[in-house]
């Protein structure tokens, strides 16, 4: 048994809900992208932990990481998540109804980036991130992210090794490249308090500094 595995047989619970959730991306087509359950977790705890109540997620997919960051939200805490697909929301918001949570996460279908200049505009600010979508915008995510972010506040990303790509010198691919621009813009803003936690495919984790 290696670290990770016994990690997960002693910390890691799917309920029914969770189970159901991940078989929904099948049924309606999704790829097999979820956020693994020990990311998950660990996300769970770092939005409790934190007293985060209101809370921005980009990317929703099937709602699995939603339901996880829902869960983690006192009375009165709310979570809007970001969608490009019109068929992936309408499945989110029927698990979202099943792990009832629908009274707590709200959805926005669309390009996440005219979403994200809405909110912003709009003066919307938030106290939690996390970042699950296309990874080619993820230095754009988290340049937004920052211009609504509170102090304090915790940005959150999946997918920061992409797959041991970024650790090949020989890969110049532009995604790989720009997830390699995301993280060291974690590592280098003088706003931020960095660290990638190596659970999953690579979770990071910043905190917005307080002025």
């Amino acid at each position: 048994m290696t670290e990770n595995e016994y990690i997960k047989n002693l910390y890691i619970r799917e309920d029914a809900v969770l189970k159901k959730v991940k078989k929904s991306m099948t049924v309606n087509g999704m790829p097999q992208i979820a956020l693994p359950p020990d990311s998950a977790k660990l996300l769970y705890m770092l939005a409790r932990i934190s007293g985060a109540k209101k809370i921005l997620e980009i990317g929703t997919l099937a709602g699995y990481s939603a339901i996880w960051l829902a869960r983690s939200l006192p009375e009165g805490g709310s979570l809007l998540t970001l969608e490009i697909e019109e068929d992936f929301a309408r499945a989110a918001s029927q698990n979202f109804i099943i792990a009832g949570v629908e009274d707590k996460v709200s959805i926005t279908v669309g390009d996440a980036l005219n979403s994200l200049s809405s909110l912003r505009d709009s003066g919307e600010n938030f106290d939690f991130f996390f970042i699950d979508a296309d990874k080619i915008h993820y230095p754009d995510y988290l340049e937004m992210a920052l211009e609504m972010a509170e102090p304090g506040a915790l940005i959150s990303a999946d997918n920061t090794f992409w797959g041991g790509k970024i650790l090949d010198p020989s890969d110049r691919e532009e995604t790989t490249e720009k997830i390699r621009r995301f993280n060291r813009m974690l590592s280098t803003d003088e706003r931020l308090e960095s660290m990638i936690i190596p659970t999953g495919d690579g979770l990071a984790v910043a905190r917005v500094k307080e002025a």
